[in-house]
């Protein structure tokens, strides 16, 4: 593999993360200036598992828009899929400690009844982590 030495810079990243920290210079003390994240922010990560299958909630004012649309009052969802498993949205969302099992299932709630289907998403049913396939 092809290696050259620099010349001049440093191990700070060339373009703008989470901390608009400024420069830093080459001499301080690295460990001290926290995590270099390249992948983005911070995310939590959740499982919703409704009351009944999802498969015909996703048009444009259905419930699963609906749902998505609610929670992201108070957090960006970075990504999300409706699982495999029927009824099942699996949800990664900045930022970190915006949401609760409980405030995220009290959000999603208010999409119950919406969309000619009323699924419910009860708080039994909410857990603090997802799995995504095909990533």
């Amino acid at each position: 593999m092809a290696v050259f030495t620099k010349v001049n810079g440093t191990t700070q990243p060339v373009f703008a993360l989470d901390v608009a920290n400024g420069s830093i210079a080459g001499t301080a003390n690295v460990a001290a200036q926290g995590p270099v994240q390249i992948a983005g922010p911070k995310l939590d990560f959740f499982s919703l598992t409704a009351n009944a299958a999802l498969t015909n909630a996703g048009n444009v004012n259905g419930y699963l828009n609906n749902v998505l649309t609610s929670i992201q009052q108070l957090g960006t969802i970075a990504m999300y899929q409706a699982g495999a498993t029927a009824g099942t949205i699996n949800l990664a969302i900045y930022p970190s400690g915006a949401y609760t099992t409980t405030s995220l299932v009290a959000a999603a709630q208010t999409a119950n009844a919406t969309g000619g289907l009323n699924i419910g998403i009860p708080t039994a049913n909410v857990a603090a982590s997802a799995t995504f396939t095909n990533l």
